[in-house]
Order: structure tokens, then C-alpha cells, then sequence
């Protein structure tokens, strides 16, 4: 009688911390346009700015203030953009129900390009609806001039602190992977090596993005930008020589404190800033390091001196800092790229379709049948249909457990708060639990979002307490449309994409082997570090396709399990090539070019079997000699083919 492992695992809160700084925001955001709009009796008013403020307060979930200004900004043009269509269809009967589809089918579209884009279409779709389904006030521009002043407050309020935190963030934030590389140094010849290196790949994940994301056009002339970078890309060679020191044979034991406690103080360093404050008085300074054992402490203690002597440089060279993942495109080029993946694009005209279809149905289904507060079926669609957040069948169920939760915070609200003054310290009761339930996960955000939405919609409508119930039957209505318009009747919801991803990830792998040993030692190559970047990228994504898919039911889950063993294998094999390749640039042996092509076409051999289904061809764990250069990766590509095997 135990509930289902893909049901506990969406409902299991996520342990994070409570975001104060966010939690305050969102208090004065929604509940500041309440006490203006109630001031001057302009109460829907104030709720329209609400929902502007709502939209932006889920919205804000970058570090830095550049990217703040960006993910906040842009989906609130599309929210504004979005209610301007819908109020223009409202009351309009079939007319709004083919509007909507053909917003829903750009929506899902827009969705697909990325992060921000899929927020935007997600707003986009959302006030659409709103504002076919709620009365507005009049002439055309005021709905959306509302939400968007609604989205500004939100932003003023997020930057106010950017003057005196101006680099903070970015600092942070590739302090937090100085200190995650310690942490692997620490674990190096323990157990817990593979769950730290994951946390790094996560870090230098968020740090690169962070940095490179903003700096396409500000080469040579953001100071903080390129000391910052520069620091980021010192650090990759100190990941590489963990790697080789994790393959040290068992007698060497573990790293010397000494290493990851070097690092330490260079991410403290890096925190404080060229300006920033002296370390306290009577702090020891860096530590000294040992002599090197051999290749890989002899690699690994020649990166770290490196990085420091980077992170105290008083002014680095703007055109010498080496981009290990490349610069960013141009902007035209960006939005070329980003257009003809809109076009083009086989996933994106699939979810477009499928979010057409949902709300097409949801639509003519409440045109057809009276249902109270109609609207808020094509939200549940809305909200539950994006598999770009997760799996389609959780979030179903997540989202209507989570409704019920919220409505039993809703129902004392709405049957026992008068409408006035007292809408003004409830809800800035309310909205500081937003950021702080969504950090814990989907029900408990949608719990959250519950009792606001409603409370602002009836600001709008005055329909009351006696809709409550209603709201849980449209949403359980939406929640039933979108697992059998949106899942159900789409053959790829049955079948996992690890396969695919993790197949591309191995004929990746196989390009770097063949990369990493085509150069003579003495000379880093930037395109390797390029694909070591690239490749635990992708392995990144791979397991985040696995953790969406062990949500699903099974078949799903079940099958997405059976591949998580390959998965660590492939990992074990990026390791081994970066190490291998270390220890060679360090005085170990060089391997030949007919050992290099033995392991990368082995690896292409598996990359071909994952992506067709076809039977592995047998390999030979004999074709290297035992003491060759890469013994130990032939090992490794060996135990990956064995397990695929299997």
C-alpha cells in the first residue's frame, strides 16, 4: 500500500534554504499595488499590478543583476503582449477559442528556444487567457500598461541593492566553484569523488553561463567581467589534475590536505575582490604545497600555482583571457540560430502542437459546457503541459494535490477576510511564501500561487468564497486534459530520450579521445578543454533527463533506471581520457596512434549500438597491451560496452 517512488519523489520537499531577500520582495511587490489601489479606490487596478507583480516575482530566479534585468524584462513584454490579445477576444465565444489555440501553438514554439524563452511563452499563453477570461478595464492599453508596471516594481525592487553589489553575484558565484573543486580535492580516493564531481560540473555549469552569457559584447571593456572569467578558466586545469590524481594507484592514499585547502583560500580571495577587504589579522596565508609524487601532483600543484598567480594579478590582460568554452555568438547570429530552431525544429512544432491541441480542447470544452470560472481549466494546461519543466504526468498529479493544498488556505481567506484594507496585510502574508514553498518544489509552489491567484481574480470579478470548489474541479478538468490530449496520445511520453542523449554523448566522447592525443605534450589545446566542457555538459543534461524521467510511471521510469549504470560509465570514461592526457603532458608515457583509434572506435561502435538498438559488436578487452598508455581508459570503454551489453 506504499504510494509509487515516482509520486514520493515530486512530493519530497527539496532541502534549500529560505530565500529572506526573495520572500520580502515578493511581500512589498503584491501587496504595495493593494494598499495604492485601495487608497485611491481603484482596487481592480491594484490586482491587475499584483498579477504583473506575481509574474515577476516567479520570474526572478537568476544571480546576477545583469540576468535579473533580462529574465524579468522580457517574458513581462510577452505577459503584456499576451492580455492585450486576450481582451480583445473576451465574451467572443468560438472566436477566442481559435485565438487561443493559435497562441497556444506560438507559445509552445517560443518555448522551445530556451530558458527565458520558454518563460516568456509561458506568460505569453497565461495572461492570453486571462484576459479572455476575466473582465477587463477599458480603453485596450491600460490591462497590459497595468501588468507591466506591476513587472517594473518587481525589477526597481530586485536592483535596488545593485550599486553596492554590483559584482557580488558573478564573485559568488565562481567563488562557490573555487570551493566545489576543494571539495572534490577532498574526496579524491573516496567514495564520495562521483557525487562531488557532479556538484562541480553543476557549478562551472551556472559560473560559465553566468559570465559568458553577458559578455558577447563586452570583450576588453568589463574589467570585473574579464578578471572574473580569467579566474574561471584557471580553474580547469585544477579539475583536470583531480582527475588524474583520483587514478593514482591505492598505495599513494589520499591528496595532502594541503591541495584543496590552497584552493580554499584562493576562492576566498576571489570573494573579496580586488577591493574587497583584507583577510583578518592574524590569518594564515596560503598554505604551502608538498612535492609532488609523481605526474599527477605534479600537474595538479602547477595548476593551482597558476590559478594563483591569476587570481592575484592586479590587472589581467582583457585579450588574454582564453575562453574554454568559446565566446558567445553575436546577437544577429543568436537570433538567427534562435529563429531557425523556432522554424525548423521538429521538437518545437511537436510541443507546439500539443499545447495547441490541450487548449484548443479545454477551450471548446467550457464554450460547450457551462463550467464556473472557466478560465481556469486552459491555466491548468498552461501551468501542467511543459515539458521543459519536468515530466508531464507528475506535474498533473503534483499540480492538483497542491491546488487542494492551497485551497485549504484560500478557503479561510476568502470566506473571512472583508474585501478592503485588509486584503493589504494577508496578502504580503501570502506572497512571502511564494519563493519560499517554490524552492521546495512544484506542489508546494503551486500551493502557494493557489490562494493568490484567487484573491486577485476576485478583486477582478467579486464572485467570492462560493467558487472555491469549482476552481478544484476546473483544475482537476485541465490536469485530465493534459495527461490525455498532452501524454497519452503522444508516443514519444512513453519512451525516455536518455538513449538518444546518451548516445551523442559517447560519439562525443570518442571525438575527444581521438582530440586528446593528437597533440604533443607541452601543448594545451583549447579545443579539448572546449569538449571536456561540452561533454559534461551533455552528460549533465543526460541526468537531468534521467531525473525527470524517474518521476514518470512506469514503463517510463523503470527503463530510465536501467540506464543510469551506463551513465556512470561514460562519466568514468571523460575522467579517465582528461587524466590520461594529464599524466601525458607530465612525463608518462605518450600512447600511439593505433591505441587512440582502438579505444575511439570501440567508443563509436557503442555510440552506433545506443542510437540503432542494434546488437553491440563484441570487443576485445585484449586488444591493448596491460601496460599501455591507456590501459586503464580501454578498461574503462571495456566495462561501459559491458554494461550496455547487458
Amino acid at each position: 500500500m506504499a504510494p509509487p517512488g515516482w509520486l514520493t519523489e515530486g512530493l519530497r520537499p527539496r532541502d534549500a534554504p529560505i530565500p529572506w531577500a526573495a520572500a520580502a520582495r515578493a511581500s512589498v511587490a503584491l501587496a504595495a499595488p493593494l494598499a495604492v489601489g485601495t487608497a485611491t479606490g481603484r482596487t481592480g487596478y491594484g490586482a491587475l499590478v499584483s498579477m504583473g507583480a506575481l509574474s515577476g516575482v516567479i520570474g526572478d530566479t537568476a544571480d546576477a543583476y545583469r540576468m535579473r534585468v533580462f529574465n524579468i524584462a522580457v517574458p513581462q513584454l510577452f505577459g503584456a503582449l499576451g492580455v492585450l490579445l486576450g481582451t480583445q477576444v473576451f465574451g467572443s465565444g468560438w472566436t477566442a477559442v481559435v485565438v487561443l489555440t493559435v497562441v497556444a501553438l506560438v507559445s509552445g514554439m517560443i518555448s522551445s528556444v530556451g530558458a527565458v524563452a520558454s518563460v516568456s511563452g509561458l506568460l505569453l499563453l497565461l495572461n492570453a487567457v486571462v484576459g479572455a477570461g476575466l473582465p477587463m478595464p477599458s480603453p485596450w492599453w491600460l490591462p497590459p500598461g497595468l501588468l507591466l508596471l506591476g513587472g517594473l516594481l518587481v525589477l526597481a525592487l530586485t536592483l535596488l541593492a545593485w550599486p553596492l553589489r554590483g559584482g557580488t553575484p558573478e564573485r559568488a558565484t565562481v567563488a562557490d566553484s573555487y570551493r566545489a573543486v576543494a571539495a572534490l580535492l577532498e574526496a579524491t580516493g573516496s567514495p564520495g569523488y562521483e557525487d562531488r564531481r557532479r556538484e562541480l560540473t553543476q557549478s562551472l555549469n551556472q559560473s560559465y553561463d553566468l559570465l559568458l552569457a553577458r559578455r558577447a559584447r563586452r570583450h576588453g571593456r568589463s574589467a570585473t567581467l574579464v578578471r572574473l572569467l580569467a579566474q574561471l578558466n584557471a580553474l580547469i586545469p585544477v579539475v583536470e589534475g583531480a582527475s588524474a590524481a583520483q587514478l593514482r594507484p591505492p598505495g599513494y592514499g589520499p591528496l595532502p590536505p594541503a591541495y584543496p585547502a590552497a584552493v580554499r583560500e584562493l576562492a576566498a580571495a576571489v570573494e573579496r575582490g580586488p577591493g574587497g577587504p583584507s583577510p583578518p589579522p592574524g590569518s594564515p596565508g596560503p598554505p604551502e604545497l608538498p612535492e609532488p609524487r609523481g605526474p599527477s601532483t605534479r600537474a595538479l600543484a602547477q595548476a593551482i600555482g597558476h590559478a594563483a598567480t591569476v587570481v592575484h594579478e592586479a590587472e589581467p590582460d582583457p585579450y588574454a583571457a582564453d575562453d574554454r568554452l568559446g565566446r558567445p555568438a553575436g546577437l544577429r547570429v543568436r537570433a538567427r540560430r534562435g529563429a531557425r530552431a523556432l522554424l525548423l525544429s521538429g521538437a518545437s512544432w511537436r510541443y507546439g502542437l500539443r499545447l495547441a491541441l490541450c487548449i484548443g480542447l479545454a477551450q471548446v470544452l467550457v464554450s460547450v459546457i457551462a463550467v464556473p470560472r472557466s478560465y481556469w481549466v486552459s491555466l491548468t494546461v498552461t501551468f501542467v503541459l511543459k515539458p521543459d519543466f519536468g515530466s508531464v504526468f507528475s506535474r498533473a498529479v503534483l499540480r492538483a494535490l497542491g491546488t487542494a493544498a492551497g485551497l485549504l488556505i484560500a478557503v479561510p481567506v476568502l470566506a473571512e477576510v472583508p474585501h478592503g484594507w485588509w486584503d493589504v496585510p494577508v496578502m504580503a502574508a501570502l506572497a512571502t511564501l511564494i519563493p519560499v514553498l517554490s524552492a521546495k518544489g512544484y506542489a508546494f509552489q503551486t500551493a502557494a500561487i493557489t490562494p493568490v491567484i484567487l484573491m486577485l481574480s476576485d478583486l477582478l470579478n467579486h464572485q467570492g468564497f462560493h467558487l472555491v470548489l469549482p476552481r478544484l474541479y476546473d483544475s482537476l478538468i485541465g490536469c485530465g486534459i493534459a495527461l490525455l490530449a498532452g501524454y497519452l496520445l503522444w508516443p514519444e511520453s512513453w519512451h525516455t530520450r536518455i538513449g538518444d542523449r546518451l548516445a551523442d554523448a559517447v560519439q562525443d566522447t570518442a571525438s575527444y579521445v581521438s582530440l586528446a592525443f593528437t597533440t604533443a605534450p607541452g601543448r594545451d589545446e583549447p579545443a579539448r578543454a572546449r569538449y571536456r566542457r561540452r561533454l559534461y555538459r551533455d552528460l549533465s543534461a543526460v541526468r537531468s533527463e534521467f531525473q525527470r524521467a524517474l518521476t514518470e510511471p512506469p514503463p517510463v521510469g523503470a527503463r530510465a533506471e536501467a540506464w543510469w549504470p551506463l551513465v556512470i560509465a561514460v562519466e568514468r570514461i571523460v575522467d579517465t581520457t582528461t587524466a590520461t592526457r594529464v599524466r601525458v603532458e607530465h612525463g608518462a608515457p605518450v600512447p600511439t596512434p593505433a591505441e587512440v583509434g582502438a579505444v575511439a572506435r570501440e567508443l563509436t561502435d557503442l555510440a552506433e549500438a545506443l542510437r540503432s538498438g542494434a546488437p553491440l559488436p563484441p570487443g576485445d578487452p585484449d586488444a591493448l597491451a596491460p601496460d599501455c598508455a591507456l590501459a586503464r581508459l580501454h578498461h574503462e570503454v571495456h566495462a561501459a560496452r559491458s554494461v550496455a551489453a547487458s
